[in-house]
């Protein structure tokens, strides 16, 4: 019961600061249950189902700003949502488990330190819509699979191509991760799996979290130091399971 208290304020951080920048913090929160060894059974579901509230909350603050793009998302959408569900029907070993999401974590560290101090200031590209639903069918598949809604790999690559502007990345993130959420959700849950006792106490703190940080990011861009601070903790946690931990 400890570990459960203990995790309230780490994950209502972590949804503050990721819904700030539209996503729904299922690494933050993946790295969390990595702190406290959380059976990886059980943190699949878990990151999700906190996904799909902050997602949900980051979406609709993004959208009240006109910060989304509709013709980027559907294309990349299309494809991702089943391929999701598809992700979270398979189940793999533990050990497998835990360097996948290692790799993610590390990943996630990198990409947010690496745009910390980016403006939004992109000159927008086109992208071809094969592109867009090649690109959403594997992101989809790797969300439902590690219990990470995608949005720590789609934003840095529209970033990266100049897709999109910023705040509308955020937006169209916040849209990936919520229905790759819940189709990666839906595929999970068909395997029964165990849900934490502690979830509806971290559903809460990741709701209260979600709210004050969409609030704010979807009206100025989050603070460059906070987002490296971010990055070093998910480089910690990342760590943890890539040894083992």
């Amino acid at each position: 019961m400890s570990e459960t208290f203990l995790l309230i304020p780490l994950i209502f951080f972590a949804a503050l600061l990721f819904s700030s920048v539209g996503h729904g913090g299922a690494s933050a929160y993946l790295a969390a249950f990595a702190l406290i060894g959380l059976a990886p059974a059980s943190m699949r579901p878990a990151a999700l189902c906190l996904n799909v509230l902050v997602a949900s909350i980051a979406l609709f603050k993004f959208y009240k700003v006109n910060a989304f793009d509709w013709k980027l998302f559907w294309p990349i959408a299309l494809t991702s949502i089943p391929a999701a569900f598809m992700g979270g029907q398979v189940t793999l070993p533990n050990q497998t488990y835990k360097i996948l999401v290692g790799l993610c974590l590390m990943y996630a560290a990198w990409t947010i330190f690496s745009h910390a101090n980016k403006i939004d200031d992109v000159l927008v590209k086109p992208v071809a819509k094969p592109i867009r639903f090649t690109l959403g069918a594997g992101l989809g598949f790797l969300s439902g699979l590690t219990g990470v809604g995608g949005g720590i790999f789609l934003s840095p690559i529209l970033l990266f191509f100049g897709w999109a502007k910023i705040r509308v990345i955020s937006g169209v993130a916040a849209a990936f991760i919520l229905v790759n959420s819940i189709s990666g959700l839906i595929g999970v849950l068909t395997k029964s799996p165990t849900l934490p006792t502690g979830l509806i106490y971290w559903a809460l703190a990741a709701v209260i979290g979600g709210l004050i940080g969409a609030e704010y990011g979807s009206k100025k861009l989050a603070n460059p130091t906070i987002r490296k601070l971010l990055a070093l903790v998910l480089v910690f946690a990342g760590s943890k399971m890539l040894l083992g931990g």
